[in-house]
């Protein structure tokens, strides 16, 4: 190549590449409480906001009738890139995955994780309805309501079909579900519980047939969390009498309550929502992860206005760490509900921020 034309080249590449630092990041979509969810128009992706996930968790009933945990979740996250740029291979979206089995037998989470930009059919997140790709690994939302799994992971492949049983259940005021003290800290929030799950589990060759239960949680939004805001607690259950119960705190630096929110539907369809005060996670047991030592309060009691809960790991260590990925370890646990001493359903607990603040 002539060097004077390597040379300006070269400069016009520089030139390029200054021109994209300098400019304006993109103005993301604010989450309001004007706007409801719409269902299943909302079940797809939304890249005007910076963030949004889909979560699948449940309990597995094996043939040996040992129970297991699974967790399924799709990441998108918008980036600051300038959106002007018309190259196919600028980073405008991210998609994340990560997906874990919880097996006692194991003694800790089988888990796996991905990252790449969205774009060439190889990972992307379409709008309109849940269809999430990265590489081998798809969550798609069927025509009919159902969900397929399928995850080829590195111990593990998850091959199964979600099948609602109930009505999607639209979160804090018609999806707006408040974060924080703040309007604007917030997302947009629905959840589909007592999902019935069928398919197969294949592990060191063997395939098996498994039924379940599961909880799929999809949220969007770009600011939500309070500056002073480390982390949260959040429970998942699917209660053995058709009901469906959400729960979460979000914590500050000083590991006090920052916000708190619980939603519960009882087999009839009636709703109850508690406010903060109504809400409280209180540690009775924590486990200290020989890994990365950070200290997580795995068994809890949990009150949501005059109800109280007890939540129990299916086993303590359910550490994952996605700092591969999404840059963060947090530990995500199947655990069963108590009510009164007695079982009342299982769900999964989520508990981040424990090892370092969360940047959200």
């Amino acid at each position: 190549m002539d060097l004077r034309l390597r040379d300006c080249l070269l400069a016009l590449l520089f030139l390029s590449f200054a021109t994209s630092l300098q400019a304006a990041p993109p103005q993301f979509a604010s989450v309001t409480p004007e706007r409801p969810v719409t269902l299943p128009q909302d079940s797809g992706a939304h890249p005007d906001f910076r963030t949004e996930w889909w979560y699948a968790t449940g309990w597995l009933a094996m043939p040996d009738g040992k129970p297991l945990g699974f967790q399924i979740t799709f990441f998108r996250s918008a980036t600051d890139h300038d959106r002007a740029n018309p190259s196919a291979f600028a980073p405008d979206q991210l998609i994340i995955a990560h997906a874990a089995l919880s097996d006692p037998a194991v003694g800790k989470l089988l888990h796996d994780q991905k990252s790449a930009r969205a774009g060439f059919g190889l990972a992307y997140a379409k709008e309109g309805n849940t269809n999430v790709v990265i590489d081998n690994w798809q969550l798609l939302r069927q025509a009919d309501g159902r969900y397929h799994a399928k995850i080829d992971a590195n111990d593990f492949t998850l091959d199964i079909n979600l099948t609602p049983t109930q009505a999607p259940l639209l979160q804090g005021a018609r999806g707006y579900s408040r974060k924080g003290p703040l309007p604007k800290q917030a997302s947009y929030y629905y959840s589909e519980p007592q999902l019935q799950v069928s398919g197969k589990l294949t592990r060191s060759g063997n395939q098996q047939i498994i039924n379940g239960s599961a909880w799929l949680d999809h949220e969007w939004s770009t600011s939500v969390l309070a500056a002073d805001a480390t982390g949260w607690d959040w429970i998942g259950a699917n209660l053995d009498d058709g009901s469906a119960l959400m729960a979460f705190q979000i914590r500050g630096r000083n590991g006090e309550k920052v916000w708190s929110h619980a939603t519960l539907r009882d087999a009839a369809g009636q709703i109850t929502q508690f406010n903060p005060d109504q809400v409280a996670f209180r540690p009775q047991r924590t486990w200290r992860s020989p890994r990365t030592n950070a200290s997580y309060p795995v068994q809890a009691a949990l009150r949501t206005g005059a109800l109280a809960w007890q939540l129990i790991p299916l086993q303590d260590d359910q550490e994952l760490d996605s700092r591969a990925s999404t840059g963060s370890v947090y530990w995500e646990g199947a655990v069963t509900v108590n009510r009164d001493g007695k079982l009342a359903g299982r769900g999964y607990l989520e508990l981040t921020g424990y090892l370092k603040p969360l940047k959200f």
